[in-house]
């Protein structure tokens, strides 16, 4: 009997040659069975100075401001229209979760919590500095879940002009995760191999010299020993690990090359809003070149990053100052502010647009896709994190809920959950059953305190 192609690819093992292309394979294997629930994919995409619940709230939906709220509200969000900042993902309005409530003050708080937003933890950052990762956060958690040859990309933008900064991501304690901040210089390091020009000297020389520091150590090996030994061990195989990978881009170099964002003059760009908008492109080029399952995005986030001015919107005047009420050339903060997060989900539809344009299984990538926004500075720009909004479009396949508005009880009030409780959600949605992800509030107890995911969230 003929064997069809669905047939064959359903069949393919995963052998030690195919390791390098798992994450093509992954992929070709899930259109093959017709399934979509193996490709889980998250983009957290992290905002600084803070997020209002006031600008993110469905049209017609009451919500009281004090400590009086003491019951959980969980309805679909139904013929509610949605406020201007989030006007621009109408299109997946039954796939849009909006989560208030939630509390983070295990985090501190402050002009930023830098790791501890996305790792549920006080990262004693302090004034100017974004302190050090007392654990790994969420997107690190899913990445070491779901693999691939990135297993988190940290791309981001900042007012001035660092190629790369550590201010949300850890891979564990005391091990932060960059976040490249220069398009061109996120465009070299994941689509290097298949660019031309610099990028590709630059992918080569890298590959070169991994070639050499891995051979040069080695030859160290047989010299040494007792704890000098453990740490040189370690040093190969970092490098091992960082040639693995360009290895494994090499593999993949089709894949790439049909994939790869074309470079124009906003990757070179010196206005912020060029900047993001080509990390955007990046990243989603990322995410459909099979490069890998988790995004971060962090747009001025992490102290002291947070006073970025948004000159590309005509706001020359730095969200450090719009958050303490400032106005600008007739416009109040609170004007500012939405028009600013309007243009963050502006770049997230487009993202959804162009993950909704890959078919993927019996639908497309953005059905497989959960994306996450949220500020490391939750509520306001001084925050207390009593409670922590989250706006969440996440596709049918991701075993998320989506349409809904879910609002928890007060911060100590009987049924108030923490984000420990909404990340541990994620971790569940990602195949991760752990209790409960991050240190909970000591503060909270009864009713109050519990583990586990949201089940208001979970399909």
């Amino acid at each position: 009997m003929a064997v069809t192609r669905r047939e064959l690819l359903r069949g393919l093992s995963f052998g030690a040659g195919a390791v390098v292309l798992s994450p093509v394979l992954a992929q070709i294997q899930v259109q093959a069975a017709g399934t979509a629930g193996a490709a889980k994919r998250f983009v957290f995409v992290l905002e600084g100075n803070g997020l209002p619940w006031e600008q993110i709230t469905p049209v017609g939906i009451k919500r009281e401001k004090t400590s009086n709220r003491d019951k959980l509200v969980n309805v679909a969000r139904g013929n509610h229209e949605l406020p201007r900042a989030l006007e621009a993902i109408a299109a997946w309005k039954d796939r849009l979760t909006v989560i208030t409530g939630l509390s983070g003050k295990i985090a501190g708080g402050g002009h930023s919590n830098n790791f501890g937003a996305l790792g549920v933890y006080n990262s004693d950052g302090g004034v100017g500095n974004s302190g050090a990762p007392k654990g790994e956060t969420i997107d690190a958690a899913i990445g070491k879940k779901l693999g691939g040859i990135f297993p988190q990309v940290g791309l981001g933008m900042i007012e001035k002009e660092n190629a790369v900064v550590y201010n949300c991501s850890a891979w564990d304690r005391g091990k932060p995760m960059p976040t490249t901040c220069q398009p061109m210089v996120a465009y070299g390091n994941l689509f290097g191999s298949v660019a031309g020009g610099s990028a590709k000297a630059e992918f080569m020389a890298q590959s070169n010299v991994l070639d050499f520091l891995r051979a040069d150590i080695k030859k160290l090996q047989s010299s040494v020993a007792g704890p000098e030994r453990d740490k040189l061990n370690a040093h190969v195989e970092a490098y091992e690990a960082m040639r693995n990978r360009q290895s494994r881009l090499n593999e993949i170099e089709s894949t790439l090359r049909k994939h790869a964002p074309v470079v124009n003059d906003k990757y070179k760009s010196q206005v912020e809003t060029d900047r993001l908008d080509a990390q955007f492109d990046i990243g989603a080029a990322a995410l459909i070149g099979g490069l890998t399952n988790v995004l971060t995005l962090a747009s001025g986030a992490g102290d002291p990053f947070f006073g970025v001015k948004f000159t590309g919107l005509g706001i020359n005047f730095g969200k450090h100052g719009i958050g303490h009420g400032g106005s600008y050339n007739g416009m109040t903060a609170a004007e500012m502010s939405t028009l600013i997060r309007r243009f963050h989900f502006e770049l997230i539809a487009r993202l959804m647009k162009k993950l909704e344009a890959v078919p993927e299984g019996n639908g497309t990538m953005l059905d497989n896709t959960t994306i996450v926004y949220l500020s490391d500075a939750a509520e306001g720009h001084h925050s207390r994190c009593w409670e922590w909004p989250f706006v969440v479009p996440t596709g049918k396949s991701t075993g998320l809920a989506g349409g809904r508005y879910v609002e928890y009880p007060y911060w100590g009030k009987p049924g108030h959950r923490e984000i420990g409780n909404f990340y541990t959600s994620l971790l569940h949605a990602a195949g991760d059953k752990r209790a409960y992800f991050g240190q909970h509030e000591p503060m909270l107890k009864g009713d109050a305190f519990g583990d586990g995911p949201l089940p208001e969230l979970m399909v």
